[in-house]
């Protein structure tokens, strides 16, 4: 049939298989950044943010020069990023297992998913007197909130993308001979990676959070326990700066997962 231009021509079908794709743009995102602090800096300049309220980028910069200078900041900062690991990675740990052992195997799943259901709701930073009763005002009390506030998600985010793997895919694994074993090691958790990497970025936000407030509460050093000295002496440049410390690890953080998901995703 002619077109209905009459050419009798025909025209090529545009593709529309692309599906959605968007792409990363990290150039857009620091421009945005940078219009931001500008503007931030061109108003405290111009008198209309008043700056004992919300100091100028520049004053922000000079008191986070000052304190690398004096050697403050990575005193702080190594205390914080000691604790974050270690919280980190021992919640994480406890709930892949939990999560993993609750998305394959029935026994465990209701007892499991029972508790989180019951304990997850519990804003944790409500048990640091507790921690503090249970290992002392050290150490083991700030590691066990931050531990305790990933646990639960990471258990959530793994019985999740356990349950969105395909189950023809493992009918399949089954129909062809394989082991129960190969069957989790080849499928189930190729599978269910980027949802676990995905709950990964969200843990280890709520650990900088849970962080901060357990040193708020009771630390010596720390970001957070800066940032809180800060602002009972009204330095807010020097809160404004550990706030900016605080960030660029959120950025850090985010930065080191997107690289171990492209090392683990490889293969899609």
């Amino acid at each position: 049939m002619p077109p209905p231009d009459g050419s009798g021509a025909e025209r090529p079908v545009p593709f529309r298989g692309g599906g959605f794709a968007p792409h990363a743009r990290p150039l857009l995102g620091a421009a945005t950044l940078v219009v931001l602090v500008a503007l931030w800096q061109a108003g405290a300049m111009a008198g209309l943010i008043p700056r004992l309220f919300l100091p100028a980028p520049a004053a922000v910069a000079a008191a986070l020069y000052n304190l690398a200078l004096s050697g403050q900041l990575w005193l702080q900062m190594s205390a914080s990023l000691a604790r974050l690991a270690g919280g980190w990675s021992l919640g994480t740990l406890a709930g892949l297992l939990v999560g993993l052992a609750a998305g394959l195997f029935t026994l465990a799943r209701s007892p499991s998913l029972s508790v989180v259901a019951a304990l997850f709701p519990i804003p944790k930073i409500a048990l640091v007197p507790l921690f503090i009763i249970w290992f002392g005002i050290g150490e083991g009390s700030k590691i066990a909130t931050i531990a305790l506030g990933v646990f639960f998600p990471t258990v959530i985010a793994t019985v999740g993308a356990v349950d969105g793997v395909p189950r023809n895919l493992i009918r399949m694994g089954q129909s062809f001979g394989l082991s129960r074993a190969a069957i989790v090691a080849k499928i189930v958790l190729p599978g269910a990676l980027p949802g676990i990497l995905t709950g990964f970025r969200v843990t280890a936000a709520i650990a900088i959070i849970l962080l901060v407030a357990a040193e708020m509460i009771g630390a010596e050093r720390g970001i957070g326990a800066f940032v809180l000295a800060a602002g009972n002496l009204y330095d807010t440049p020097a809160l404004l700066a550990g706030i900016v410390v605080l960030s660029v690890l959120g950025l850090l953080v985010s930065w080191l997962i997107g690289r171990l998901e492209r090392w683990l995703l490889a293969w899609r």
